[in-house]
């Protein structure tokens, strides 16, 4: 018998309705054994998540200003779920708990690891599946790193112990017995997780759209969906702003070859996105989808015989890291570099980081161009393909798109161009229209 690991998104667990609905889903395959949910998110876009009104909650407890009418908000929330769905079931000992503990000065991170944790245990009383509770499966370091080791074999005494279970995802525990989080999104790094300490055959991901779309709909109209990913394809989307799926999520799964089905809550029926581990090309395009950001800025450093400096690389890096400067690309030439950052994270410290630039590195010139975007064009089909990144540059030629810089891996899976801010959502239109074949 195949085994399923499923993942629920916060849309998917955002009503009584969707709990029902996902309910039906999970009961129409034995193999959906362990699932995995989210904290509620939004019914309609002027709500707001659960996640969100529980890291107010500690906001207003942190700075002694009364929370209650917030609390109660996440409260009815809860209630509403649990009442739709028709179950005999009383939270209000767990809320008092949590209010105790925002009293008495818990951390931000348990706070915020308690939606996850109440639709779990309202989900597993609906199916009449076990609860566990992530605290006993995931386990991070004092840093927190997480701790492969010791928790795939946690969660390999799970699946002795409980045949069907749902687990709280975001959050594990550190050795002090600390709630411990994921960055925001984290839920699916908890699916992969599981899925690789169970060795499941598929790894589901539900959520509200079905699967990985080409391009960004609210700049392409209608763009076409990718049946077929790889896991590099979707780590360079992700990273490059495609935000269906955590980036990291497929890393526990990659050395494994564990699948990873993208569905939709609401339209259960469509494929969806299988994200694999390796692909052959589907049709006549060369890419399989593009992607991109807004707000970088780019710093840009000349100086005559560049590379005579053996220690110039170093002092340069240092000064990032010194002022907490996350490098996104990093182009050269002969005599010259050119540093993309985030905007926000060089116009808090502007001056320092130029002015410790030019006292340690001694450049000839330093420059700043501001409101970049960088557009990334992924495919696995290209590296096979000539002429894609001259049909890409004529692309933007046509629409009088100006280049700023060009970035290219070694594994010629993508192409990276900075442009303009304002040039951002004619130049995605016009690299859809030149590369995907409806």
């Amino acid at each position: 018998m195949s085994l399923i690991v499923s993942k629920f998104g916060g849309t998917s667990l955002a009503s009584s309705q969707t709990f029902l609905k996902v309910s039906n889903i999970i009961k129409s395959d034995k193999a959906r054994r362990y699932i995995v949910a989210s904290a509620p998110g939004k019914t309609k876009s002027e709500d707001t998540k659960v996640t969100d009104l529980l890291y107010l909650t500690y906001d207003l407890a942190k700075h002694k200003i009364n929370f209650n009418d917030i609390l109660d908000k996440i409260i009815n929330k809860y209630r509403e779920i649990i009442e739709g769905c028709k179950l005999d079931m009383d939270l209000t000992d767990y809320f008092n708990s949590i209010s105790k503990n925002l009293e008495e000065g818990a951390s931000k991170e348990y706070i915020a690891s308690r939606g996850e944790y109440l639709n779990a245990l309202i989900l597993s009383k609906l199916l009449d599946y076990d609860f566990i509770d992530a605290e006993e499966l995931i386990f991070f370091d004092e840093s927190g790193k997480f701790l492969e080791d010791k928790s795939y074999k946690a969660i390999a005494q799970m699946i002795k112990d409980h045949k069907c279970a749902v687990i709280p995802g975001f959050y594990g525990v550190d050795p002090k017995g600390n709630i411990k989080t994921f960055s925001r999104g984290g839920g699916d790094l908890t699916g992969s997780i599981i899925s690789r300490g169970v060795s499941a055959d598929l790894y589901e991901n539900w959520t509200d759209v079905s699967g990985f779309l080409s391009a960004d709909p609210r700049i392409v109209k209608n763009p076409r969906q990718i049946n077929t990913i790889t896991y590099s394809e979707l780590r360079e989307l992700s990273y490059a702003g495609a935000s269906v799926l955590h980036e990291e999520a497929i890393l526990p799964l990659a050395d494994q070859g564990i699948k990873i089905q993208v569905k939709n809550t609401f339209s259960p029926e469509d494929k969806g996105t299988l994200i694999v581990a390796d692909a052959e090309t589907e049709d006549e395009s060369e890419i399989t989808g593009i992607s991109g950001k807004k707000h970088f800025s780019v710093i840009n450093i000349e100086k005559i015989q560049m590379k005579l400096d053996k220690s110039f690389y170093r002092k340069l890096m240092s000064v990032l890291e010194v002022n907490h400067i996350d490098l996104e690309h990093m182009p050269t030439s002969i005599d010259s570099i050119s540093l993309i950052v985030k905007e926000n994270q060089l116009a808090s410290n502007y001056d320092t980081i130029i002015n410790e630039i030019k006292t340690f590195c001694s450049p000839d010139k330093v420059s700043v161009e501001q409101n970049i975007a960088l557009i990334t064009v992924v495919g696995r089909a290209m590296k096979n393909n000539i002429g894609v990144a001259a049909k890409l540059f004529a692309a933007l030629a046509e629409a009088k798109i100006n280049i700023q810089m060009i970035i290219q891996g070694s594994s010629e899976l993508n192409i990276i161009v900075g442009i303009k801010e304002s040039d951002y959502e004619k130049a995605i239109r016009r690299i859809y229209d030149a590369f995907i074949v409806e």
